[in-house]
């Protein structure tokens, strides 16, 4: 009982404590080497950044440190165009398969009702089993068309 006792007051002692915290802050060494560290860094490094992805806003939120370098590949708007055409040609592709598949589910499924084979009506067993792999065939195709749909939804 004593040792229940000792636990609980352990860790309401812990849940008690103030987490701790500290920035990670970016470096740059004489060599010009990154490195991130929480602790004071070796004199004549460069301090680049200092906190989690970023610097501090002037309302507490973090910003980006910098902009995309001008190196940073880029894609034109008519081809950025071109290639949501295709994504969205192949979500609708998918959606349409995915409709059939779930159409072929629930004729097989047949509410729950599907007959049962001649093995099948000597192991009932077996009868439940593949009821519950075509209801779970059913509920896989559903949710494949909800996300499909919730994707395209997004490409507009």
């Amino acid at each position: 009982m004593m040792r229940y006792l000792c636990a609980a007051a352990g860790c309401t002692l812990l849940l008690l404590a103030p987490p701790a915290a500290a920035d990670i802050c970016k470096y740059a060494d004489r060599d010009g080497n990154l490195h991130y560290t929480n602790v004071a860094p070796e004199r004549g490094w460069k301090k680049i950044s200092c906190g989690v992805g970023g610097t501090p806003g002037p309302n507490g939120t973090e910003t980006r440190s910098a902009p995309s370098p001008g190196s940073f590949p880029k894609v034109d708007a008519g081809t950025q165009k071109g290639r949501d055409e295709l994504r969205r040609k192949v979500l609708t592709e998918e959606l349409t398969t995915e409709e059939q598949l779930l159409d072929e589910a629930r004729i097989a499924y047949g509410n729950g009702s599907a007959p049962p084979t001649p093995e099948e009506l000597n192991q009932p067993q077996k009868y439940a089993e593949r009821l519950a792999r075509l209801r779970q065939a059913v509920s896989l195709h559903e949710k494949n068309i909800e996300a499909l749909k919730k994707e395209l939804a997004a490409t507009r």
